[in-house]
């Protein structure tokens, strides 16, 4: 474009609101000492205006229609595919929408005369060109061609394969049918694209699910789960006993629950599959949990601590002895905070030793114990001969029972530091559930230095994070006051190509810290109920799950429902 056609760009900004003059000018000056730069790169660049807005006006500019990335998400995947991969990658261009004989493409050039009449003689339609930036092609054309790969590997792999029908609980199983059916070339080829692509996805549980007319497989991706494919019912079977022979599981037993595990190995990375086989009425339920050692960085500072949140942890996993609980429901990553204070606390002079069921990472200098119950190596078992090994601090992997429970509190009694978990609601709830166990009150409140519960919310995706304003429903879950909403600026995802169109990507965690100090310990050993215990924390400073969520929000780190989903208050 020539430069009048520059400033031409940015009038049409000025009169559509989206910059002022004074605004323009800062970014023609800023071209002028920088050639090769164009105007709606400038202003982007400087804050003044969203890629959208340059879009926009681009389009306004030019006469052409233009596109959001939205739109681009939702192409159907039969439109995509009028145009090859190699032809879309090599100029930069993706099928939109067709009407009969009119197909309108998403293209940067839209006055390219070659390449419209070779689109027209691929796809055989007249094409329409629509315009929309190169990097929302770029992104739009790795996102379905990719699915379309998938698709595609996943189809031809299941093509033209006989599955026997569903064994009944009645029916003789035939063991070396069992082993044939698992060992076909395309059921491991689908397993294979089925946890490669799940690791690619960032997804933390794989669930295959036996319906009714199909099986239904779904990746868990920041705490959600999302429907991916839908393989035929008859290879139902023949997918769990893939699994089943993967894990180390008996693969004729399809009427009791079955646990295993396996690890997938790369060239740089190892990752650990635990597996869960559940027996339902439409066939057996697989979910598989993947834990990826590699891609999390043990650290307090990593986990979303306030800063004063934060001082007070250290301050407390500081101390010689005493229990340090933090509780929360499965997968609220109770196992990374706890690990990640090991690696606060370990230094040569001291002797960590951990008991967990099953160990989930491995850290170098630590003593880890994998508890084997079939063999009789139960946490009861196992923390009865580590009593003998001379640790300093002892990590039990989770709270289950009476005895693990006593030999936690005898062993910070008599000056060593225990970590462990708990399922709990919240942190006064975990001392209510520490006496339900069977520990006496006055052992509670002896033993208990801190007690940190745990959550994890959604972080709202940087690419398409904008303002908006709440709803009433919002406002009054969170009990805001107006002159409060006045001053939060409430931020959203719009959803977008990077995120799968959901508005977030990554977690982060809340926390919820109640320190045992004398005036707890007291109300412990009065017998005072989890209500009273904490409103006397909240009066002495503790910040609830839901006050760590609001300071997310307040933060734009996450959004008004994710904080009104994940926590409660009375």
């Amino acid at each position: 474009m020539s430069n009048y056609q520059f400033v031409q760009l940015g009038t049409i900004l000025v009169k559509e609101g989206l910059v002022s003059e004074n605004q323009l000018q800062d970014a023609l000056d800023f071209q002028r000492r920088n050639p090769g730069e164009k105007i709606g790169e400038v202003l982007v660049k400087q804050g003044y205006v969203t890629e959208q807005n340059v879009l926009s006006a681009l389009g306004m500019q030019l006469g052409f229609e233009t596109v959001d990335e939205d739109a681009l998400l939702r192409v159907e995947k039969d439109i995509v595919r009028l145009i090859p991969e190699p032809f879309a990658n090599e100029n930069n261009v993706i099928a939109l929408a067709r009407d009969h004989d009119i197909l309108k493409v998403v293209m940067v050039d839209p006055d390219d005369v070659v390449l419209l009449d070779s689109l027209k003689k691929i796809t055989g339609c007249e094409i329409i060109p629509i315009i929309a930036t190169e990097k929302m092609i770029n992104l739009a054309i790795d996102r379905h061609y990719k699915e379309l790969k998938i698709e595609g590997q996943v189809s031809s792999t299941l093509q033209g394969v006989e599955f026997v029908g569903g064994i009944e609980e009645d029916d003789d199983l035939d063991l070396n049918e069992l082993g044939d059916l698992s060992d076909e070339g395309p059921i491991i080829k689908f397993v294979n694209i089925l946890l490669r692509e799940a690791i690619k996805d960032r997804a933390t549980d794989v669930h295959i699910e036996g319906l009714d007319t199909h099986t239904l497989v779904r990746y868990r991706i920041d705490g959600v789960l999302h429907e991916i494919m839908r393989p035929p019912k008859t290879a139902h079977n023949a997918i769990t006993s893939r699994i089943k022979i993967l894990a180390d599981l008996n693969i004729a037993e399809r009427r009791l629950p079955q646990d295993g595990r396996f690890t997938m190995k790369f060239t740089d990375k190892e990752v650990d599959v635990r597996t869960s086989i559940l027996p339902t009425v439409t066939g057996e339920k697989v979910v598989m949990r993947l834990l990826d050692k590699k891609s999390f960085t043990l650290s307090l500072t990593n986990l979303g601590f306030d800063d004063d949140m934060l001082a007070i942890f250290r301050k407390w996993i500081a101390l010689p002895y005493g229990i340090i609980i933090v509780s929360g429901p499965t997968g609220a990553g109770k196992s990374t905070t706890l690990y990640s204070s090991l690696v606060e606390v370990k230094s040569s002079e001291v002797n960590i030793t951990t008991v967990e069921d099953p160990v989930e990472y491995q850290i170098a200098g630590i003593n880890q114990v994998h508890c084997i119950p079939k063999i009789g190596l139960t946490f009861a078992a196992a923390l009865r001969s580590i009593l003998r090994q001379d640790p300093d601090v002892l990590l039990i992997g989770e709270i289950r029972d009476m005895e693990t429970a006593d030999i936690a509190v005898k062993f910070s009694l008599t000056g060593h530091l225990v970590f462990a978990s708990l399922h709990a609601n919240d942190a006064p709830a975990t001392i209510t559930r520490l006496i339900d166990i069977g520990i006496p009150e006055f052992l509670v409140g002896s033993s208990l230095n801190m007690v940190v519960a745990q959550r994890l919310v959604r972080k709202i995706c940087d690419q398409c994070k904008e303002p908006y304003t709440p709803t009433d429903i919002e406002i009054e879950a969170l009990r805001l006051t107006p002159e409060e909403v006045k001053e939060i600026n409430f931020m959203t995802g719009k959803g977008c190509i990077h995120c799968r169109n959901t508005g977030y990507q990554g977690r982060n965690a809340l926390f919820e810290i109640l320190e045992v100090n004398r005036d707890v310990r007291k109300m412990i050993f009065a017998k005072k109920n989890q209500d009273e215990i904490r409103d006397e924390a909240i009066r002495t400073g503790m910040i609830t799950l839901r006050d760590s969520g609001l300071r997310k929000m307040k933060a734009g780190s996450t959004t008004a429902a994710e904080v009104i989903k994940t926590t409660y208050e009375e």
